[in-house]
């Protein structure tokens, strides 16, 4: 079973930002002024799964390094904000990349970065309110998933039982 994790993507207006440019669009990651920042082996990998030469991104920073070092292709982000799920994703290739990450959002100087970063080649937008998450077994009530959060497999199959028709109606 893929591994499923929280991670809040729309809830502040850096995180909209950065959204725009990497959730909302596909980047063109092997055109110049991305490819040269990516080692060869991620790149090859990237253009394996994205053969068109772009992709939605999103990352994690350094502090979630040795939890980020666990995702693969397959593995389902629920990415939140405003209280919902707001987008589904399925990794394609996560890789860790400073440089990429710091091209991809531009952060504000003195900004965390992203050292973690992965591509989704499956990508959903929904609306999936935090209280159909909490009906689910194992959650709590009241919960607002603050932080990158890996779920164990008993709430990773209730949330993919869940989210299967929004998954399978746009693909």
């Amino acid at each position: 079973m893929a591994q499923v994790f929280i991670q809040p993507s729309y809830g502040t207006p850096e995180a909209r930002r950065y959204g725009a440019e990497t959730l909302d669009r596909c980047v063109p990651f092997a055109e110049t002024g991305y490819a040269e920042l990516l080692d060869p082996a991620d790149l090859a990998r990237l253009e394996v799964l994205h053969p068109g030469g772009s992709a939605r991104f999103w990352g994690a920073t350094g502090k979630h390094d040795k939890r980020m070092d666990t995702v693969v292709t397959g593995d389902v982000v629920l990415l939140t904000g405003r209280k919902h799920v707001l987008a589904i994703g399925e990794v394609g290739h996560g890789f860790r990349d400073p440089a990429f990450a710091r091209r991809l959002w531009n952060p504000d100087p003195g900004k965390c970065v992203w050292d973690n970063v992965y591509s989704l080649r499956g990508y959903w937008p929904v609306r999936v309110p935090y209280e159909a998450i909490w009906a689910l077994p194992g959650f709590t009530a009241g919960d607002n998933f603050m932080g990158l959060r890996f779920l164990d497999a008993e709430k990773s199959a209730a949330v993919l039982a869940l989210t299967a028709p929004d998954r399978q109606a746009t693909r």
